[in-house]
C-alpha cells in the first residue's frame, strides 16, 4: 500500500510513517516547516506544501499517486485556538477541504479530536461515536466542521483522544512537564509550573495511535467515525506524578495562571469498541508513553 501523509513532520506523522515503513508500505508526505527526522526518511517521498495551497496539494497527490491519503496536518492546541481562531479555521477547515479535493476520490482518513464531543456527564462516559458532537472551543469547532466535510466526501474520521509520546510539542501539558523536569534535573530551580491538574483524560501512546490509523486506512468504513481511545482516564495530576517517578525528579508544584485555559473539559474517556472490532488493541500503557516521552526529552 502507498499512503500519502499530510503533516508528516508533526507529532504523529513521523511515528505513523515509521509504522507504515515497518509494515512494508510505501510512504509519501507533505510538510510545511521542519522536514521529518526519523530513521528511514530516505525512503519517504517528501513534498513541501502548505495545506492552504490547493494547487500545490493537488500536484503533490498527482505526482505521488498514492493509494490513500491520511490527513494529519493542522493546528491542534486547544488553548492557542482561543488566541488565533481565524488561523485555526483556515488551516483546519479550508485545509481539510483542500486535502479532500486533492485526493481526487482516493480513500482518505481525516484525523479529528475527542474535543468535538464537548462536556459529557461522567455517568455517560466512556463516549461512543453515536454521541452528538457539542464543540465548546475554537479548536473543537474547526475539527467538527472538518468532520462534516470529510463525511460529505466519504472519508473515514478518526477521533483521537489524548495521544502521548516522544516528539510532542512542549505546548502540551505532559511534554511541557517533561521539559521542565529535565531542566530541573540539569540544575534548574526545582519548581514545576502547571495549569489545571484536575482534568481527566484518556491517554493513548502515539504508536498505538499510528497502528489505529493504518488499520483505518485498510479497513475503515467510508463515511464512518472511529474513536481511538484506551477506555481509561487518568487525571493530569496522576500523569504528572507518574512522570516524576519515571524521571526520578522531585519538584515543588505551582499553578501558573498563564497555563490555565478559558475552558477545560473535566473528563474525556472514549469507547473504542468500533475500532477494536476491526482488530485494534492498545498495546502500550500510560507508563510506557511517559517513559518514551521522558527518554526523548531528557536525552
Amino acid at each position: 500500500m502507498h499512503v500519502l501523509v499530510t503533516g508528516i513532520s508533526g507529532f504523529v506523522g513521523p511515528r505513523f510513517a515509521r509504522h507504515l515503513l515497518d509494515l512494508g508500505d510505501r510512504v509519501s508526505g507533505t510538510f510545511l516547516v521542519d522536514r521529518p527526522r526519523f530513521a528511514g526518511v530516505e525512503d519517504v517521498q517528501l513534498f513541501e506544501v502548505d495545506l492552504l495551497d490547493a494547487a500545490g496539494l493537488t500536484q503533490a497527490v498527482r505526482e505521488a499517486a498514492p493509494d490513500a491519503v491520511v490527513n494529519l496536518a493542522g493546528l491542534s492546541h486547544v488553548g492557542e485556538s482561543w488566541k488565533r481562531p481565524g488561523d485555526y479555521f483556515r488551516v483546519n477547515v479550508i485545509g481539510t477541504e483542500n486535502v479532500l479535493a486533492a485526493a481526487a476520490g482516493r480513500p482518505v482518513v481525516v484525523a479529528s479530536s475527542a474535543e468535538v464531543y464537548g462536556p459529557v456527564p461522567e455517568d455517560e462516559q466512556p463516549i461512543t461515536e453515536e454521541r452528538p458532537v457539542d464543540p465548546q472551543t475554537p479548536y473543537a469547532l474547526t475539527k467538527a466542521a472538518a468532520e462534516r466535510l470529510a463525511f460529505s466526501r466519504g472519508a473515514v474520521v478518526a477521533r483521537a483522544f489524548n495521544f502521548v509520546g516522544p516528539g510532542q510539542s512542549p505546548l502540551f501539558a505532559l511534554p511541557a512537564f517533561a521539559q521542565q523536569l529535565a531542566a530541573i534535573r540539569a540544575g534548574g530551580e526545582p519548581v514545576l509550573r502547571v495549569g489545571n491538574l484536575a482534568a481527566r483524560r484518556d491517554f493513548v501512546h502515539v504508536d498505538d495511535g499510528a497502528a489505529a490509523l493504518r488499520l483505518l486506512v485498510e479497513k475503515g468504513t467510508p463515511g464512518a467515525v472511529y474513536n481511538i481511545a484506551s477506555g481509561r482516564a487518568f487525571s493530569i495530576s496522576e500523569a504528572l506524578e507518574r512522570l516524576m517517578a519515571v524521571g526520578g525528579v522531585a519538584a515543588r508544584i505551582e499553578q501558573d495562571p498563564e497555563r490555565m485555559r478559558p475552558l477545560d473539559l473535566p473528563l474525556l474517556v472514549g469507547d473504542s469498541g468500533r475500532l477494536r472490532a476491526l482488530g485494534w488493541e492498545p498495546r502500550r500503557s500510560l507508563d510506557d508513553a511517559l517513559a518514551d516521552l521522558w527518554q526523548a526529552r531528557a536525552s
